[in-house]
Parts: structure tokens; sequence; C-alpha cells
């Protein structure tokens, strides 16, 4: 049994980018689903979709982006906030990530949303993980 689901995708996603692959296969989760949604409204990805599977299995399908040489829109993705040692972040520390090219990703009482949007809504929350 795995314990840390995001943790899992965002590696499967970075291994992907890192062999070149069009598609790669995540678990499902509420969470995992969520990131996946910023990601793809951020344009780090080109698309999603989730498989049911068999015994109420669901995965998640996710198209990765390149650009024309061949370079992915994901240069880095780490994993912030983990089971074992949770951080969380006020609305204040949170307005821009690499002089605003990166992304983070939150998890708030909103919902699972991108700091740019969280800014705007003045609320903070647990930091999932951050992108560029």
């Amino acid at each position: 049994m795995m314990n840390d689901l995001i943790a899992d995708a965002l590696t499967r996603m970075r291994n992907a980018s890192m062999r070149r692959l069009e598609v790669t296969t995540l678990l499902h989760s509420n969470t995992v689903a969520g990131v996946v949604n910023v990601l793809l409204q951020k344009e780090y990805i080109s698309g999603f979709k989730v498989i049911e599977g068999t015994n109420n299995k669901k995965t998640i399908q996710v198209e990765l982006k390149y650009d024309d040489k061949e370079k992915s829109a994901i240069n880095e993705i780490v994993r912030v906030s983990k089971p074992g040692r949770r951080v969380y972040k006020p609305a204040s520390e949170i307005k821009n990530f690499k002089n605003g090219y990166g992304t983070i990703i939150l998890s708030t009482n909103k919902g699972i949303i991108a700091n740019d949007e969280a800014y705007a809504a003045n609320v903070g929350g647990e930091v999932l993980c951050t992108v560029w």
C-alpha cells in the first residue's frame, strides 16, 4: 500500500518526461486529480482523463506537453509538504514563485488551487508541490 499518492504521481510525471513519453498513468485520488487539473490550467500538461479500471480502481492518464525541441514543459516538479512534515503558508507568503515563472500548488479551504488564485482570494494552505 502506498502512503503518498501525490509524491508517486509527481515522480511518475517526472520520470515520463525524462524518457520523453507522450502519456503516463497515475493512481487516482481526488487530491491527485486536483493537482493534475491545476497543471492543466497552467499549461504544464496537454490533458488528462480519468479511466475506470477493474475492481473500482481508477487511474488518471496524463498527456505530457513538449515544445518544438522536445523539451518538457515541466522543468522541475518537487513535493514540498510530506506525510511526515506538513508545510503550511499564509496568503502573504505565496505571492509568486521563481519570479512568476513557477507555480505553487496549494490545498486550501477553496480546494486545490495555484498560488496566484490563492493570493487573489487571500487564503493560505498546505503547500503540496512546486512546479516550473
